[in-house]
């Protein structure tokens, strides 16, 4: 027996994916009434899903949750976790839920974080899959992105045709799926007259591209291309703003996203369903699955688990006041997930600390918890604390966890989803159906998309981070200045952050307090309809860590994938 326990506790997320038996796609599409002739079939686990399935009359009689964390450390939280288990945990209480969820990027799969299909005995299947290529939404969103850029230089290039677009004034870059820094900021156009114009360029992650931005947001094949028309580029010699759709641009890429707009249906561990689509980062981005596939979710399922990046400050605060809005969503109750080893981090443990019991540490960084339950409480919302629960977890950390919930009138629930799957966050589950049913929570939105870009920011910054003020560099003033002369002040913002702290500064962790948020610059993405203003740091493009995941992963002769996370 003690042998046997011993290889349980080791198997890893892969090993488990890869042991699980998975069902045909079709019979997890009949579990929820979508018949065969509905389906697109990419092999035998997983199929895209028309947009004629989307039911606004279905929409607004369920029920969406969303599932958000507290500031995240290296060792990560477990929100994909907590959200498959949850699906699993409330199909076994008898609701009818669905997993509504991003698809991973190959930056953190070969880079830092790994796979971000779930973990241990809650994991999105085919695992493998859907961590690397899985439906080609990735590399269509990426070609869409580069068609613009080679179109844009041809343009440069071309005496007969020309725009008369100044390169100086080119904002659009290419994109790559990979975390790669050395291509943060090159030259292109080198080696003769023949090879273009010699110019400054970049590229960012496609996570980070507004053509991923686009596809989240857009309600639609018209809509898709309304956006990707007013796609800004640049201006000519003149001073004129140039849009994609003055390159007529925007039937080709179009063409290029035929597949990518429809939703992907796939299924938990333990045969429930769950819709993948779109995987926009939220330090970055607005770092919510699309608006289609939530949709979806809802017109198929009484109740969709839902996810934001990051922690609250970041992929919630954008759930809420860019997505829910521009789609009209009201969201029933939320889930912040802890765990002990991270409020052990706040409350200043080191890196080899974070598994050593310290009741002092975790009553230190409940702080953090704290502003982040404040934050649900600002959007009207009613929110659950989900503790991902780990072996060094003591019933002490524990009890001092949800004694300090009491405070906000929060219940907190050990969740074991990890390693029991969904008998293990039936506590959980049942804790979310009593918030949604007795229908306490109120969305509302953090602020009035009428008034400035200043005040959006300045009421984010001192409201949802805690900061004392705000201040834009020179460069920025400069933008800012550009942005309203183009007509775009009214846009929501995304603000682009470290998600390591609730200040721009990564190491400021727990709550920080007397500080200034800097915004360095601005970007602006027109075709998805927001202004992202820069923080600190923060980049476009990650780097891959001292060592990358890619090193721990291999394949052998048979085909058997090993080392993914």
């Amino acid at each position: 027996m003690r042998k046997l326990f011993i290889l349980f506790v080791m198997l890893t997320d892969i090993a488990i994916s890869q042991s699980a038996p998975i069902r045909h796609i079709k019979e997890i599409a009949a579990s929820i009434g979508i018949s065969n002739n509905d389906l697109e079939y990419y092999g035998k686990h997983k199929a895209k899903l028309p947009l004629t399935l989307i039911n606004e009359e279905k929409i607004s009689q369920h029920h969406l949750v969303l599932v958000t964390a507290i500031t995240p450390t290296p060792a990560g939280e477990g929100k994909t976790t907590i959200s498959v288990g949850l699906t699993d945990g409330l199909n076994l209480v008898g609701k009818k839920a669905m997993a509504v969820l991003r698809e991973p990027s190959l930056g953190p799969v070969f880079g830092l974080k790994g796979g971000a299909t779930g973990g241990g005995y809650s994991q999105i299947i085919p695992m493998e899959d859907i961590n690397l290529h899985f439906t080609g939404d990735f590399a269509a969103i990426e070609k869409a992105n580069n068609l613009l850029a080679a179109l844009i230089d041809h343009n440069l290039q071309n005496k007969k045709r020309s725009l008369q677009i100044d390169p100086r004034t080119i904002v659009w870059k290419r994109v790559m799926d990979m975390n790669d820094r050395a291509l943060r900021h090159i030259v292109i156009g080198l080696g003769g007259t023949a090879n273009g114009i010699t110019r400054e360029d970049g590229f960012n992650i496609t996570p980070a591209s507004e053509i991923m931005a686009i596809l989240c947001m857009c309600k639609g094949m018209d809509d898709l291309k309304q956006r990707l028309g007013n796609i800004y580029i640049g201006t000519t010699f003149g001073g004129e703003p140039v849009f994609a759709r003055d390159l007529n641009a925007v039937g080709a890429m179009a063409i290029l996203l035929k597949d990518a707009i429809k939703p992907n249906l796939v299924q938990t561990l333990e045969g429930n369903p769950a819709i993948l689509h779109g995987g926009p980062f939220a330090s970055i981005a607005q770092g919510t699955n699309s608006i289609l596939a939530t949709q979806m979710g809802l017109s198929l399922s009484e109740y969709v688990i839902t996810e934001a990046g990051f922690a609250a400050d970041l992929g919630a605060e954008k759930f809420f006041d860019i997505k829910c809005v521009n789609a009209g969503l009201k969201p029933k109750a939320v889930v912040v997930v802890a765990t002990v080893r991270a409020l052990r981090h706040h409350g200043g443990a080191k890196k080899d600390e974070l598994t050593i019991p310290s009741i002092e540490k975790v009553e230190k960084g409940l702080a953090n918890l704290g502003k982040h339950l404040e934050n649900m409480q600002l959007f009207g919302m009613k929110a659950v604390v989900a503790i991902n629960h780990f072996p060094g977890d003591t019933a002490e950390e524990i009890a001092a966890i949800k004694s300090y919930c009491k405070n906000y009138n929060t219940e907190a629930v050990v969740c074991k989803g990890f390693t029991e799957g969904g008998k293990g966050m039936t506590e959980l589950a049942q804790a979310v159906a009593t918030l949604v049913e007795r229908g306490e929570s109120n969305f509302k939105p953090l602020y009035d998309r009428e008034v400035s870009i200043e005040e959006k920011i300045h009421t984010i910054a001192t409201r949802i981070y805690g900061a004392n003020a705000v201040e834009f560099s020179v460069k920025a003033k400069t933008q800012l200045k550009h942005i309203k002369e183009l007509g775009f002040e009214h846009m929501p913002v995304c603000m682009a952050k470290t998600p390591k702290s609730l200040s721009d500064d990564e190491k400021r962790i727990g709550r920080p307090v007397d500080f200034i948020v800097k915004v360095r610059e601005f970007e602006f993405a027109a075709g998805a309809g927001f202004v992202i203003p820069i923080l600190g740091e923060m980049m476009r493009m990650p780097g891959l860590p001292v060592i990358p995941a890619a090193e721990g992963i291999d394949i052998d002769a048979n085909g058997v994938i090993t080392g993914l996370s």
